[in-house]
């Protein structure tokens, strides 16, 4: 049997008399490399299996007594985030268009790609700034692509919508350093340039700060109040 065996691999496959018995001697090593992995598969299936037995238990012991489990209010991950259908066009027929700034983190959940992390990153986004002069700032949001942004706008309409501006002349360091377009350190210099030259008149004063580029100060310029 064993020289037939020799003789077979010699034909087939070309191998010598010493490579022939080198695999030979390999069989039995590749079984039990098998054999492991089946067993390690097998134990860890085992312990998954296990583990949802006492997390089920777990959770009926809580619920027993009268503790009721809620979602987080924090946004995690959620695959349906990394996932982009097309827009249903009979889905859109059955929806009302409404304004951008009155969609929730909810609503926003009707758009293909959208779940409920990355809709809650949108609304705490809009509500950090005071709300939006530009459908380009929704780029800013983390993790949100363009093609995504596209199918926003097919379901809500956009008009820019300030609702917090902050009062250049009375606003200290600290509270401006809150808003997401300002540093600490360009809150601390537009500070400083107020109490040594007197109020702003206008966004064109931020351009006499040699230092601050015209694109910043188009950014902000809308969530700044004059008066």
């Amino acid at each position: 049997m064993k020289a037939r065996f020799l003789y077979w691999l010699k034909v087939y496959l070309g191998f010598s008399r010493k490579e022939s018995k080198g695999f030979i001697m390999l069989i039995p090593v590749l079984l039990v490399i098998v054999i492991i992995q089946v067993v390690l598969k097998e134990i860890k299936t085992n312990k998954a299996e296990s583990f949802h037995l006492r997390y089920v238990q777990k959770i009926d012991s809580l619920e027993a007594i009268g503790i009721t489990l809620v979602s987080s209010p924090h946004p995690v991950f959620n695959p349906q985030d990394t996932i982009i259908n097309k827009s249903n066009s009979k889905q859109l027929e059955n929806l009302n268009r409404i304004p951008f700034s009155e969609a929730d983190s909810v609503t926003l959940q009707i758009v293909p790609g959208v779940g409920q992390s990355t809709a809650s990153r949108i609304v705490k986004f809009r509500e950090s700034l005071g709300g939006l002069h530009s459908k380009s700032q929704l780029i800013e949001v983390y993790g949100l692509k363009p093609e995504t942004i596209a199918a926003i706008w097919e379901y809500f309409d956009f008009t820019p919508s300030i609702f917090r501006q902050l009062k250049i002349n009375e606003v200290e360091v600290d509270e401006l350093r809150n808003h997401p377009y300002f540093s600490y350190a360009e809150a601390k210099v537009v500070v400083a340039y107020r109490k040594q030259h007197g109020n702003y008149k206008s966004s064109d004063d931020l351009k006499q700060i040699k230092i601050f580029k015209q694109e910043w100060i188009d950014k902000i310029s809308p969530y700044l109040d004059f008066q």
